[in-house]
This record gives structure tokens, C-alpha cells and sequence, in this order.
């Protein structure tokens, strides 16, 4: 592996292939079926696919690609998808004749051979459990790059642009390129966890786990929100209104909810 001091010359086109995904997460619970639906509009519509295309869009900014087509959709009743198409040289200049002038035009409809290598997705799955009220809204981002444009830069504005409950991520660096003296490189950048590219005050925020094979450039990060305020998890109605007995009871199912996906399994129960 090169230290970050180091540049590898390579030959011709970088082919390796970098893709960061995420699973992001929000708890939420509404007392009655009606304020449930509710809440499914709401973040329904609080994220559908313009303000998805527009975080997608600002991704792209973000790791200097370009931007080659975008394919949108919102789902009924509820969710949305986004996809671009991008690149790291982006569009093809080619010659084109004007019909009406007859004068050769610059004009940019073709598109560089590797572009479906690259590409950002969002997918959006509000769900909601029918008997306890606990409303979660999954969103699942990845950011697949070819070439040395790296997704690795988008990683905090993605965390800051969902303020999410529970962020769990992978990114794998696949196939090879290869340098100017042929020999094959299998990762062009340093890397021992995804936290090295998180910001400090997000850190500062989550408690985080880590499970890496670094000998297949293989590496997952989860993280969970640290502080706990049930009045950031309650729908129209804050904690002042809830007797006691209540407000516990709701509190537990919350963590557990939050814990059990968080760690993976139906099994983890929690105490306050």
C-alpha cells in the first residue's frame, strides 16, 4: 500500500472502481395510525426526488464529476429513487452540421465510453410497524466512481444532509489498474477504516464500529447517534404531554428499535 506522500504514475485510464454505500437511518414514533400516515407524508415528501436529485447534484460537485443523465421516479403510496450518470471527462465534443446555416457546429451529445462505471443512486424506504408506532425512514445512497475521482470526498456532506439516527457504510475499491511499468495496482489511495475521512465533529456525535478485510480493500463503518432526547423522536406531541409510565415505555421501544438495527438482530433488547 502507497503512503499518502506517494503519487503512482499510472498507464492510461485509472479502471479501478470505488464505491461508497450508505444505509441511512431515522427513528420516529406517532401515537395513532392517523399521525403515523402523517409522518410518512411528511418525510415523504420532505425527501422525494427533487430534493433527492438535488443532493445528488451537490455530490457531484462535491467529487468533480459530471454529469451525463438522470432518471428519477416517485413511488405510490410511498418512497422515491434517483440515478445520474456520471463522469470523470463528461461529455464528448463532436462536429455537427447546423441544418438551417449549413455551418459546422460544436455540439455535445456523445458521451465517454466508461460512463455506466460511474454513478450515484438514492433510494428512499419510509416504513412504519402497525401496532407499536415506531416510524423508521431508510434512505440506501451509493457513490460508484472510475477514474481518480474518489467518493470518499462526499462521505460528511452525506451525513450532514440526512442528520441521521444510524449511518452504516461500506466502501470497496474493486478490480485493478495498472502503473506505467504494467504492474497491476489493486488501490491507488491509503486507507485502514472509513473513520480516517470522517470529520471530527461527526465523531464527536456517534459511537462507531468497525469491520474491515483489508486484504479485499473491503471496509464497513456503523454508526449510532450517542445522546438520546425523546422529544427529537416523537411526532406531534412532545414529552410534557406523556405520563410517566408512558414516556418510558416509549423511550425503550425507540432504543430497541435503533439498537436491533444498528447491530443486525431482532434480539437486542435494551433498559433505561
Amino acid at each position: 500500500m502507497t503512503t499518502s506522500s506517494e503519487k503512482i504514475c499510472l498507464q492510461g485510464f485509472n479502471n479501478l472502481t470505488k464505491t461508497l454505500s450508505f444505509n441511512i437511518y431515522d427513528v420516529c414514533y406517532a401515537r395513532t395510525e392517523a399521525q403515523m400516515n402523517k409522518y410518512m407524508q411528511y418525510i415523504d415528501e420532505a425527501y422525494n426526488s427533487d430534493r433527492l436529485t438535488q443532493i445528488l447534484e451537490h455530490v457531484s460537485k462535491i467529487i468533480g464529476a459530471n454529469i451525463l443523465n438522470i432518471a428519477r421516479a416517485d413511488y405510490d403510496p410511498l418512497g422515491a429513487s434517483v440515478t445520474f450518470l456520471i463522469s470523470e471527462e463528461g461529455p464528448a465534443s463532436v462536429e455537427v452540421i447546423d441544418k438551417n446555416t449549413g455551418v459546422p457546429v460544436r455540439t455535445s451529445e456523445a458521451v465517454v465510453a466508461h460512463l455506466d462505471k460511474s454513478h450515484l443512486t438514492v433510494h428512499t424506504y419510509p416504513e412504519s410497524h402497525p401496532d407499536f408506532g415506531i416510524c423508521t425512514f431508510r434512505a440506501d445512497i451509493d457513490v460508484s466512481t472510475c477514474g481518480m475521482i474518489s467518493p470518499l470526498k462526499a462521505l460528511n456532506s452525506l451525513i450532514h444532509c440526512f442528520e441521521s439516527d444510524i449511518v452504516i457504510m461500506d466502501y470497496r475499491v474493486r478490480g485493478f489498474t495498472r502503473d506505467t511499468t504494467g504492474t497491476k495496482r489493486y488501490i491507488d489511495h491509503e486507507i485502514n477504516s472509513i473513520q480516517n475521512f470522517i470529520a471530527k465533529d461527526i465523531k464527536r456525535h456517534y459511537q462507531m464500529i468497525d469491520v474491515n478485510i483489508y486484504e479485499e480493500n473491503i471496509f464497513h463503518t456503523k454508526m449510532m447517534l450517542k445522546k438520546f432526547d425523546l422529544n427529537n423522536y416523537l411526532f406531534n406531541v412532545t414529552v410534557d404531554e406523556l405520563e410517566h409510565e408512558q414516556r418510558l415505555s416509549i423511550e425503550q421501544r425507540l432504543k430497541e428499535e435503533m439498537a436491533q438495527i444498528f447491530y443486525g438482530s431482532n434480539s437486542v433488547t435494551t433498559s433505561n
